[in-house]
């Protein structure tokens, strides 16, 4: 067993970031996903910056394991080529802008018909009902749209910022691979396909209000509900993170027993006396006095003695690391969070380990992320076609092998 969803199979008519990460987490997991991209071009994925041997990082990291068919959508030779795709599929996911899979013929209705009980899977920027539905989206939008960037401004009254990584969608297809699975499981036992839609503007909207909509929370008690979620000031601190003598640190004091770890860690045992903070709610009532307090007294030491002394007095933090530091911290090393590999194209690469690992399942290296077009002759023949309509399929431009498709 190649992990927990071996036997699955996924047609992927997704681009970008949202729905291929998605189906790329599934493939992690055991899944069979077969890409299926334009003849010219493929995926945009495959055509931005930061690339060796013909292949873009922002590919690899969103297609490992998977298998690349290219087929023109708009023909009806390259239509019934991905209707026979689909007749064979667990799920069927797509990312088209609302109304484009209609014109296509590969709207849910088309492939029901060929496979009652599929998992047909619709990832939008911003729903598919309402006057913004049919909008181009991209992460920036949603995040602006959605209050996010309000929420990493500060609060009312503060210059919205954007998160700096595409947020939204990376969210969408951690809660798109969940779905995916919570659809498979409920056919296991009801033996009924489903359509799972989720929108990339739905997802963040859900993702915030756990944390960050309190004020509009009661219905009827919102006196202030545009407030900053903690009412700090927007120095660099407000984020919990600290300069000290010799860099960055993240301390975390939020229950009364890491309040008094840190405050015994700095030498200020008044902390422990002041009113101001003498309960949890009362020390995030006055937060910026508090916060002031930290980082006066954390820019007296460098970051390594203080990570010795909190740590020492059971209080959570984290040194604040570059990316390229990340990589070599010990404790990454130490849970194999980051591991190295060999592309065929690309050579020796670097990539995240899968975050979810599963017991019964022994720890194997995933299909390299694909040529274009690299799979196209082998899977159109798992699905009937021989080898003359395969040629004239690739004649005609319909489809492309990996030596014409190649990036």
């Amino acid at each position: 067993m190649t992990g927990p969803l071996d036997g699955v199979r996924i047609v992927d008519f997704t681009t970008m970031i949202s729905g291929p990460l998605a189906t790329m987490i599934l493939a992690d997991q055991g899944a069979e996903v077969i890409k299926v991209e334009h003849p010219r071009g493929g995926d945009h994925s495959r055509r931005v910056a930061d690339r060796r041997g013909g292949m873009s990082a922002s590919f690899l990291n969103n297609n490992r394991g998977k298998r690349s068919v290219t087929l023109d959508l708009k023909t009806e030779e390259g239509r019934g080529a991905a209707l026979r795709l689909c007749a064979g599929a667990d799920v069927v996911v797509q990312n088209f802008r609302p109304g484009v899979v209609d014109r296509l013929g590969l709207a849910e209705a088309a492939v029901r018909a060929l496979r009652r009980d599929v998992i047909y899977v619709s990832i939008s920027g911003f729903g598919v009902q309402g006057d913004w539905a049919a909008r181009p989206v991209y992460d920036p939008l949603v995040q602006a749209l959605s209050g996010l960037a309000a929420v990493q401004g500060g609060g009312q009254g503060r210059r919205p910022r954007l998160v700096r990584t595409i947020l939204p969608d990376k969210v969408t297809a951690i809660q798109g691979a969940q779905a995916i699975s919570a659809a498979l499981f409920a056919r296991e036992r009801t033996g009924e396909g489903a359509h799972v839609t989720l929108s990339m503007l739905g997802t963040v909207v859900a993702f915030l209000w756990s944390s960050d909509m309190a004020g509009l929370t009661f219905v009827g008690d919102e006196d202030a509900p545009d407030a900053a979620p903690h009412d700090a000031p927007a120095q660099d601190y407000v984020e919990l993170i600290y300069r000290t003598a010799d860099g960055w640190m993240a301390v975390s004091a939020h229950t009364d027993s890491t309040w008094a770890g840190l405050s015994r860690a700095v030498g200020r045992p008044d902390w422990l006396k002041d009113p101001r903070f003498a309960s949890v709610a009362l020390r995030e009532t006055n937060k910026t006095a508090r916060l002031d307090l930290t980082q006066e007294a954390l820019t007296a030491d460098t970051t390594a003695n203080w990570m010795r002394r909190l740590t020492a007095e059971d209080v959570p933090c984290a040194p604040a690391l570059t990316r390229s530091e990340m990589i070599a911290h010990p404790q990454v090393a130490a849970a194999g969070i980051v591991v190295e590999s060999d592309h065929p194209q690309a050579g020796r690469i670097r990539q995240a380990r899968p975050a979810a690992r599963f017991s019964a399942v022994a720890a194997e290296p995933s299909r390299p992320a694909p040529r274009l077009g690299q799979d196209t002759r082998a899977v159109l023949a798992g699905a009937g076609y021989d080898d003359q309509e395969i040629d004239a399929m690739i004649a005609a431009g319909v489809a492309t092998g990996p030596q014409e498709g190649e990036p």
